[in-house]
């Protein structure tokens, strides 16, 4: 379950009722489950990484914060049920108290964590392209052009041209 996307909008944009929890060694979605279930709005920022398993590339959903997500709790709330909620570790907190984040902080990472990609294409793997010009068209990852565009290599007009495309717009084949 990935509740990147917030179930309700839980107040106003100035609101500052979001906290950081920290979870156990890779539980964050265990803990994610967890209190969703038992009322609370988490969010979980993910990204999508390419990683390759038995010499394929294949994709897959991860935190963009390992071990960490966002709670919603309203000022005065009682925190006692998240310290026995399994796959929590503990409330962030200096000093004694939680510190809040805000509600525009938690918009703003879960627009970018699902606009982004985090790429170990190697070159000559295959790639699929999603742009809407080139939607489909199977290509060969070339390289990284800086840290937002790939290089391509495809097959156009019976010749291998080489393109630059924004990163987010490839996905593995």
């Amino acid at each position: 379950m990935t509740s990147s996307l917030l179930a309700q909008e839980p107040a106003a944009s100035g609101s500052r009722d979001w906290y950081l929890v920290q979870c156990k060694p890779k539980q964050d979605e265990r803990a994610e489950e967890n209190l969703v279930r038992q009322g609370y709005t988490c969010s979980r920022p993910v990204c999508r990484r390419e990683k390759t398993l038995r010499g394929q590339v294949q994709c897959a959903q991860e935190s963009l914060f390992p071990g960490y997500l966002f709670i919603h709790m309203p000022h005065g709330a009682n925190w006692a049920p998240l310290r026995s909620t399994r796959g929590v570790a503990r409330v962030v907190a200096f000093g004694s108290r939680p510190l809040a984040v805000g509600h525009e902080l938690i918009l703003q990472l879960q627009g970018r964590a699902q606009s982004h990609v985090i790429s170990t294409f190697s070159p000559g793997d295959n790639v699929t392209i999603l742009d809407q010009g080139f939607a489909g068209i199977e290509s060969i990852f070339m390289a990284m052009e800086g840290e937002e565009r790939v290089i391509l290599l495809i097959n156009l007009m019976s010749r291998q041209q080489q393109i630059s495309l924004p990163l987010a717009r490839i996905a593995c084949r």
